[in-house]
């Protein structure tokens, strides 16, 4: 269990990549206004919250002790993110302040993960 409870954490990590880099890929195009959410950007945060949930009953099966409060945390946060990034995905340009929200969001989610034990 503890292979596949690794395998999730790697594709976790993937989504957030994906999610993140698509984000620093147009930081260029932020400043000049014209910055889109992607697809990828898309991609990755629906993998985060698939895998997010995977894990949780992944360690729960194995009766490790979760955070509750961080846990809803995130999971507040992904939403938030993929709820804007959903709605104006398909908008050409996306403003500067909403494109740097789920920037910020997302760094802020990265911080969660690794800072609160």
């Amino acid at each position: 269990m503890d292979v596949l409870i690794n395998v999730f954490v790697g594709l976790h990590i993937i989504g957030i990549a994906s999610l993140l880099g698509g984000f620093l890929t147009q930081m260029k195009a932020m400043g000049a206004g014209t910055a889109r959410f992607t697809p990828p950007m898309l991609h990755g945060a629906l993998t985060m919250l698939v895998t997010g949930i995977a894990l949780v009953g992944l360690n729960q099966a194995q009766d490790h002790t979760l955070n509750n409060v961080k846990l809803g945390i995130k999971l507040a946060i992904l939403v938030v993110i993929l709820g804007l990034v959903y709605v104006k995905r398909d908008d050409e340009k996306v403003e500067k302040a909403l494109f740097g929200a789920v920037g910020g969001l997302t760094a802020v989610n990265i911080f969660v993960a690794v800072l609160w034990t």
